[in-house]
């Protein structure tokens, strides 16, 4: 089977403010740090695709777009950058459903949407701890049929699999996609580079890297890390700021 080689784009569809250790477990706590929220368009195939679609509201402005070193869309603006509109949507792959990374499946009204059976039942039942859930915005998209749920490691189409990887949530999966350059891995879990190549005083301690802030277990996580580090050619952590000014990788 002939496999496609990708492009992959990341729009920035709103940002966060908040400390530091949300994203790296047990450090940089009492610093503040802002991260980008992307939406990734997949480009090569004949369907049109996107991983995760990011927020609904986002707040534009000055001090937010120089804290990430680049420009923050509406889904609108920034699918229209690529000649794409919501409705022309084929495929969209959930790393995971925390709120602001599916706020706007509701107006991609022919889009099938790919998401993990653990996601789908941890959105409509919560943990008090995760108060990133909430149901209303898969509602719509839910109850047209659009939702394709996946129970474990999947090929959605020829060069693009879906990877069960539970570090920030139960349902989390890691998307893997074939390029030129050998093979992008968009984390299913929400990190930075940092995450991946800690400082000397975190690798001083004998860590290889740091699981994210919010995680399932901390020890599965640090192992499922190694192994989408090791995998990747190309390794796309969820919210790393470095992206921001990107167009196209690779």
């Amino acid at each position: 089977m002939q496999m496609n080689n990708y492009k992959i784009h990341p729009i920035v569809m709103g940002t966060k403010v908040f400390d530091k250790s949300m994203m790296t477990y047990q450090h940089g706590a009492g610093e503040s740090y802002t991260i980008p929220i992307y939406c990734w368009y997949i480009e090569g195939g004949d369907k049109t695709i996107l991983v995760d679609t990011g927020e609904m509201s986002p707040i534009q402005s000055k001090d937010r777009e120089d804290a990430i070193g680049g420009k923050i869309y509406t889904f609108e603006e920034g699918l229209a950058n690529w000649g794409l509109t919501p409705e022309g949507i084929d495929i969209i792959i959930h790393t995971h459903l925390h709120n602001d990374h599916c706020e706007n499946d509701y107006k991609c009204t022919n889009a099938v949407i790919y998401v993990h059976e653990k996601e789908l039942k941890r959105i409509h039942d919560p943990h008090p701890l995760d108060f990133r859930y909430l149901e209303d915005y898969i509602e719509d998209v839910e109850e047209n049929g659009q939702l394709q749920v996946l129970s474990e490691d999947t090929q959605i189409l020829p060069g693009i699999t879906c990877m069960h990887t539970p570090v920030h949530t139960d349902g989390g999966m890691s998307v893997i996609i074939n390029t030129k350059e050998g093979k992008a891995i968009i984390t299913g879990f929400c990190v930075i580079k940092e995450n991946f190549y800690p400082p000397l005083e975190i690798k001083a301690m004998e860590m290889e890297v740091i699981p994210p802030g919010t995680l399932v277990n901390s020890c599965e996580a640090y192992d499922i890390m190694l192994q989408i580090r090791d995998m990747a050619d190309i390794l796309l952590p969820l919210h790393e700021p470095e992206f921001a000014a990107v167009a196209t990788i690779p």
